[in-house]
């Protein structure tokens, strides 16, 4: 065979043999595309990011092959419809916080955030480790959804107030911009809660409808300027010590996926969750320095009000679980993970932190 009929010969079977691959190719990987809806608008990049983020991800490692198209609240449907829309199928997934639908059953807020539970880094361990993302998928599957850790903020601020707050007493009556939940938790200490939209608030406590207002924290609230309104700036905000958010996915959208995809989705989601914490932990930092040069006066809640608050936060914990079996299971095994990791906590990172703070403060750093 003289070497010119040989070249040939060979291209024409690896031609053969490329054309024979490709409908294993396409099998392996088929074009998937699905819909997305964010409880949050475009403008708070940090959290709207980690919808963005997931879309990268999923697209890039699958070479353009599934796609998970992420639109803003209110583009399909409003911010606390998603739960519903993925429920029902009209979206396969949403980028939400548990807690908005605590009204249907509070255990939805639980993989979220409530007062005095685990910071960002104990939030983390119990779900990926300790078997709370298991529990929580367990509750949600009642509802159609699987979900998976979706990003964090580290812990939240208290809020911006009007007045100072030195005493439990100073809650009573006070008219306060805060989430359900925690809500709930403080009108036993007379605090009333008021449900308003983020773009409301401002208007809201410059005419003195509200005294006070909770939103996230420096960098999110330096948007919204409610440092020209209510110069109290408090911490910590002990109802998010950690707060996490989640993707939440259609069970049946997600059984029908290829497995190599679903392995490429988790995948995806748990980069996302690192880096909405990792954005807060590096834009805060300067967005304090910022607020507090525009005349935000920082202050600390006191131990006997938070002390007041972590007692009525027991009691509500304990009014549920008593008539809510997932509730019950789920709470009952954050508190148990929440003694061992704050036995931890103290021994070295404690101790680490406080000494870097006090180099930072002498102005060593």
């Amino acid at each position: 065979m003289d070497r010119r009929s040989f070249l040939t010969k060979t291209a024409v079977v690896g031609a053969a043999a490329s054309t024979l691959a490709a409908p294993a190719i396409a099998q392996t990987n088929p074009r998937i595309t699905w819909r997305l809806a964010s409880s949050f608008p475009k403008s708070l990049d940090t959290i709207y990011g980690a919808a963005d983020d997931l879309y990268n991800f999923v697209s890039e490692a699958t070479d353009g092959n599934f796609v998970i198209q992420p639109f803003a609240a209110g583009e399909i449907v409003g911010a606390l419809q998603v739960h519903d829309a993925v429920t029902d199928g009209t979206v396969e997934a949403a980028h939400t916080a548990g807690y908005y639908f605590w009204g249907k059953d509070p255990t939805f807020a639980l993989g979220c955030a409530v007062p005095f539970s685990l910071s960002s880094r104990g939030m983390n361990a119990f779900m990926y480790e300790g078997g709370g993302n298991e529990l929580y998928n367990e509750f949600l599957a009642q509802y159609k959804i699987i979900a998976f850790p979706g990003g964090n903020s580290g812990t939240q601020m208290g809020g911006w107030f009007r007045r100072e707050i030195n005493t439990v007493e100073d809650l009573r009556g006070l008219k306060m911009r805060i989430g359900g939940f925690a809500g709930k938790v403080l009108e036993q200490l007379g605090l009333v809660p008021q449900q308003i939209a983020g773009g409301d608030i401002y208007q809201a406590l410059e005419r003195g409808t509200i005294d006070a207002a909770e939103w996230i924290g420096p960098y999110d609230d330096e948007k919204l300027g409610f440092v020209k309104v209510a110069p109290y700036y408090y911490a910590p905000g002990v109802w998010e010590g950690g707060p996490m958010w989640h993707f939440y996915f259609n069970t049946d959208a997600y059984g029908a996926l290829p497995e190599n995809y679903k392995a490429v989705l988790r995948t995806a989601c748990d980069a996302a969750n690192v880096r909405m914490l990792s954005k807060y932990d590096y834009k805060n930092p300067t967005a304090i320095k910022t607020l507090v040069g525009q005349g935000a006066q920082l202050r600390w809640f006191s131990k006997d009000v938070m002390d007041a608050m972590f007692d009525a936060a027991n009691r509500t914990y304990e009014e549920y679980s008593a008539t809510n079996t997932h509730f019950a299971n789920m709470w009952g095994a954050i508190k148990d993970f929440r003694s061992e990791y704050y036995t931890w906590a103290q021994i070295a990172d404690y101790n680490y932190d406080t000494y870097m703070m006090i180099k930072q403060n002498e102005g060593a750093l």
